[in-house]
């Protein structure tokens, strides 16, 4: 198996992000793929995505699903792919350009030199690295996050961090069809449920800036998922030991 990695990139109305994205992506000097998983947007982020293949054969590949289905349901239907192409490092990156490109290379370095399993890119591992929220929103993700670590008792101080990279070893443990949850509560579960397993976690500060382009996909529904979600976690693991 090859030392290559992939980035998954779910998009829904992000043709104003998606060229910048990808262009910094594949200015690093490693070796990267990016799959696009879009979720059939009305303004025509996949066209983008296919011209721009044009430019980057067999290093850009392209999901086009038939309806808004979700962020993890985008991930899972990624994850899969990224498993029979046989990925060694499969990471989770925002298309907005809130997580900076130039973060994959050490979260990379954490997977290849053994440091850990699953590699996060963490908001509030040394205070609080956000810029550009509204102090509201920082409040919600902030304390979510120490909701998150009161019920779970898992050691990630930013466990809703969608800036993730998992080792194929890690990821293929999983049985990605038990992965249920959609919003932050998926971002929480993946994290849990490979902790569970024994997998080493580890966090590495960034600086999250907030989208200049487009809407955010953030509404009461998945903040919903996410509180009861972490309950339902912690339950299911203390009464089935197999999930």
């Amino acid at each position: 198996m090859k030392d290559n990695s992939l980035i998954i990139i779910p998009t829904y109305n992000e043709a104003e992000n998606i060229t910048v994205v990808i262009n910094m992506i594949f200015s690093l000097d490693d070796c990267h793929s990016i799959l696009v998983v879009d979720d059939n947007s009305p303004d025509g982020t996949s066209n983008i995505v296919s011209n721009l293949k044009k430019d980057y054969q067999d290093k850009l590949f392209l999901i086009t699903r038939e309806k808004k289905d979700g962020l993890g349901s985008a991930y899972r239907v990624g994850f899969k792919w990224a498993m029979e192409k046989n990925f060694n490092y499969i990471f989770e990156m925002d298309a907005d350009l809130s997580h900076d490109p130039n973060e994959i290379k050490k979260l990379k370095s954490l997977l290849v030199n053994g440091e850990c399993d699953v590699a996060i890119g963490s908001r509030y591992l040394e205070g609080v690295s956000v810029v550009n929220w509204p102090l509201s929103r920082i409040f919600l993700s902030y304390f979510a996050n120490i909701y998150v670590r009161f019920i779970t008792c898992m050691p990630v101080k930013d466990s809703t961090s969608g800036f993730v990279g998992f080792s194929i070893k890690a990821l293929s443990s999983l049985d990605i069809n038990k992965i249920k949850f959609n919003g932050y509560a998926f971002q929480i579960e993946m994290k849990f449920k490979l902790w569970k397993k024994k997998f080493k976690l580890k966090e590495h500060q960034i600086i999250f800036v907030n989208r200049e382009h487009g809407d955010s996909k953030m509404n009461k529904n998945i903040i919903f998922e996410a509180i009861i979600g972490v309950i339902k976690l912690k339950l299911n693991s203390i009464f089935k030991k197999n999930e």
